[in-house]
């Protein structure tokens, strides 16, 4: 299986890890190890499209109740 490439890793995670924001994506891909992430995610295109998608995400998932 190939390795995803380190731009390919953050609009996974954007769609659908953890993260809520380009600032955890950075974080998370740099505890998987992948290479020049600062350099990757720089670019305002980049980073906007990424912050999009979280929002996405996060519109689409239920926030939880009290006590649930």
């Amino acid at each position: 299986m190939n390795r995803l490439t380190t731009l390919e890793r953050a609009y996974e995670l954007a769609r659908t890890g953890p993260c809520v924001n380009v600032d955890e994506i950075r974080a998370q891909l740099k505890r998987e190890r992948f290479e020049a992430v600062d350099g990757h995610l720089h670019g305002s295109m980049i980073t906007g499209q990424l912050r999009a998608l979280c929002r996405a995400k996060r519109a689409v998932v239920p926030a939880r109740r009290a006590g649930d």
